[in-house]
This record gives C-alpha cells, sequence and structure tokens, in this order.
C-alpha cells in the first residue's frame, strides 16, 4: 500500500518531534551531581535546615518566575527558553564545585530554579500543540509518558555512573560532567519544530497573557479543577524526592552505595511514566486509588528503615509518577487552544512550587525532631486526603447526574 503525501508527512514531523523530545529529556537529567548533591550540602557542613532553606529557595525562584514565564513562552518563542534554561543550570553546578559554600548553592538554586521556570509550560504547550497541527493530539500521553520515562532513565543511568566517576574524581568530577549535560541540552532544544505563530493571545504582550489565561480559569470549573489538581499530585512526592539520599542513607547504606540503591526508587518511577498511554483513560475513582495505594505504600516503606521497605517507595514512587503525567494529560485537554497554554501550564506548576516550598519547610521541622522515615511518612496522608476528596466528588456528581 502506498502512504500519501500528507499521511507521510505527519509521519515524519512527529519522528522529528519525538526524537528531539526524548533526547532533550533525557539529556536534560543526565545529571551526575543529581544523586549526591544533598551529600555535598552535608559535606560541606550545611545543616538540615540549611538544607532544606536552599531547596525552598529554588522553589520560591519559580514561584516568582513561573507565570511571567509562562506567559512570555506564550508571547515569544517556546524553543527559545527551551534552550536558554540548560544553560543558567550550567552556570549554577560549575559554581557549586568550583567555590562550595552556601552562598554559591543558593545562587546555583536560584539559576536552576529560573531554568525550571523558562521550561515549565513552554515544553508541554510545544508538544501540544505540535502534536494538534499534526492531527496526532491523541498520542500526548503516550508520547510525554515515554519523555517523562526518558528522564527518569537518565536519572538512573547518572546514579549508576555516579559512584565510580565520584570515587575517581569526587565532586569536581561529576560536576563537569552535569555541566556537559546542561550544555548538550540547550544544543538539542534548537531541534525542536515551533510552526506557532509568536504573537500570544493577547495581542503580544506577556501581562495580557496571562490575564486571557487567568479569565479561562475563572469561567471554566473543570479547568480549575485539573489546575489544582497538578499541585495537589505533584508538590509532596516532588519535594521528597530531595531527601530519598538521605532516607537511604538512614538505612545503614554506604555513601558511595546510595546511587545504586536509588536506581531501584527511579526504576519505580520510570515504570509509571511508562503506564501513562496504557491508563490514560483512568476515571476518577481508578485516579484515587492510585494515589490511595502509594500514599499507604510510601508510608509503610519509609517506617521500616530498611532496604526492604525502600521497595515499598519504589512502588509509591510508580503511583505517583503515574498521577503526575495523568494529571497533565487532563489538564491540556481542558484548557482552549486561545487561552494561553503554557500560561496555564505555568499557573499549574506554580501551585506545585508553593506547596514544595511548604514541604520543605515541614520537612525540616520534623526530621530535625524525628527522623527521615518519619518525615517520610507523614507527607503520605496529603495523597490519602487527595484521594478522599477525588472520591467524595465522584460520589457527588454521581448523584447530580441521576434523575
Amino acid at each position: 500500500m502506498t502512504l500519501s503525501p500528507a499521511r507521510v508527512s505527519v509521519g515524519s514531523g512527529v519522528r522529528r518531534l519525538t526524537a528531539t523530545l526524548y533526547g532533550y529529556a533525557f539529556l536534560d537529567d543526565f545529571v551526575l551531581l543529581y544523586p549526591v548533591y544533598a551529600l555535598l550540602f552535608s559535606d560541606t557542613g550545611l545543616s538540615v535546615w540549611q538544607i532544606s532553606s536552599l531547596f525552598a529557595l529554588w522553589s520560591l525562584t519559580g514561584v516568582f518566575l513561573e507565570v511571567p514565564s509562562g506567559a512570555w513562552a506564550d508571547a515569544v518563542s517556546r524553543k527559545l527558553l527551551l534552550w536558554l534554561g540548560p544553560l543558567l543550570t550550567a552556570a549554577g553546578f560549575a559554581l557549586w564545585v568550583l567555590v562550595p559554600s552556601y552562598w554559591a548553592f543558593a545562587l546555583g538554586f536560584v539559576l536552576w530554579g529560573a531554568r525550571g521556570a523558562l521550561g515549565s509550560g513552554a515544553l508541554e504547550a510545544l508538544v501540544y500543540e505540535e502534536l494538534e497541527r499534526l492531527g496526532a493530539a491523541d498520542r500526548y500521553a503516550r508520547i510525554m509518558g515515554r519523555a517523562r520515562a526518558a528522564g527518569l532513565v537518565a536519572v538512573m543511568a547518572s546514579m549508576g555512573l555516579a559512584g565510580p566517576v565520584f570515587a575517581w574524581g569526587g565532586y569536581p568530577a561529576v560536576g563537569a560532567a552535569s555541566v556537559l549535560a546542561c550544555v548538550a541540552t540547550a544544543a538539542t532544544a534548537t531541534r525542536f519544530p515551533e510552526h506557532r505563530a509568536i504573537s500570544g493571545s493577547g495581542g503580544g504582550s506577556w501581562a495580557a497573557t496571562l490575564r486571557s489565561g487567568l479569565a479561562e480559569v475563572r469561567k471554566d470549573r473543570s479547568l480549575r479543577g485539573a489546575l489544582l489538581l497538578i499541585p495537589a499530585v505533584g508538590a509532596v512526592w516532588g519535594a521528597l524526592d530531595e531527601y530519598t539520599p538521605l532516607l537511604v542513607r538512614d538505612t545503614g547504606v554506604a555513601e558511595t552505595a546510595v546511587p545504586y540503591v536509588l536506581l531501584v526508587i527511579w526504576t519505580g518511577a520510570t515504570a509509571g511514566s511508562l503506564l501513562a498511554g496504557p491508563f490514560e483513560r483512568l476515571g476518577t475513582a481508578g485516579f484515587a486509588a492510585v494515589l490511595a495505594g502509594a500514599g499507604i505504600a510510601l508510608a509503610a516503606g519509609a517506617l521500616t528503615r530498611t532496604t526492604v521497605g525502600l521497595g515499598l517507595v519504589a512502588l509509591a514512587f510508580v503511583g505517583f509518577q503515574l498521577a503526575t503525567v495523568l494529571a497533565d494529560v487532563r489538564l491540556q485537554q481542558r484548557i482552549d487552544d486561545d487561552a494561553g497554554r503554557a500560561t496555564l501550564t505555568s499557573v499549574a506548576s506554580l501551585g506545585t512550587e508553593l506547596g514544595t516550598v511548604g514541604v520543605y519547610a515541614g520537612y525540616a521541622t520534623i526530621a530535625t525532631r524525628a527522623s527521615n522515615g518519619t518525615a517520610f511518612a507523614l507527607f503520605a496522608l496529603p495523597y490519602l486526603v487527595t484521594a478522599s476528596a477525588l472520591a467524595v466528588g465522584r460520589r457527588a456528581r454521581s448523584r447530580r447526574t441521576v434523575p
């Protein structure tokens, strides 16, 4: 059978987009500093409170820049923001290993936070709208799930390499490798296709774009719900992720073996990403069950304070990552093309950043007085609350539809 030129063009367009996306996602997370930077802070002499303050500064940077950068992405080139951001992170990582100190770490996190804000919203919007242009928007969940999986595979690869590289050259060696990965990410971003008119949804002004997007949120109740679901799912486990090396070390694992143990947890998160396609049509009841099950597994695994219990933490990360991808899919499907897709995605990310700051503060308070395992277990409770709220809301909607 001979394929029509239009079909061939669509296929090649999707392949170019996905190849660039998967490469970008992999390189963006192929950072050898990931599994050891909490240890770098600790070895430099920082307390748990100081480490948590750095994480909070990281999130606060995103809080201040998240929505303006999303509106900017709708008003200018999204590809521009996607290659500029990794260069900021490269500068931050270089500071960490060249002049390790609290203030160098703080500046590095500001740069990293700015990078996150530039890419957040812009990437999802670019991918969704390019797929929509190609008539392949129904593949978004599968493609983004695989992209997240590519990023997590990169995290696991960096964990596997961090051990021997660290043993060979210490923090300077893993820092240099991380800077090179960021530069490669920026180069890959220049390969993204972008066919949208660079005018924004409010006459080209990022402020007008922001006003237009927020007006859409006020009008659409289902859109508000999708926006709120993003931080409800992603804020807590996204913050706890930063403390997993400390949780692992508390089980008695040697520092050089911490990256290998973390591979188990991130294998779970990778599986969650790959399940996004098959579970794309998961209903509200099923979504609530995933969150509840993941929360229970997180609490039980953390409280055991053993390497066996970390298997349950890995299972929890399966559910959290799956729910995170599906929450993004629900949001993208509810955004009207004229509403400013990157802007609204950034609004959702802003909620995540605010929640994350709260988790960092709470974690420092709990872990200082108790243990890392206790802190992880207590932060499983928000997921049980969210699951209960989803279940109650579903029953209420069902009663309203019954004649």
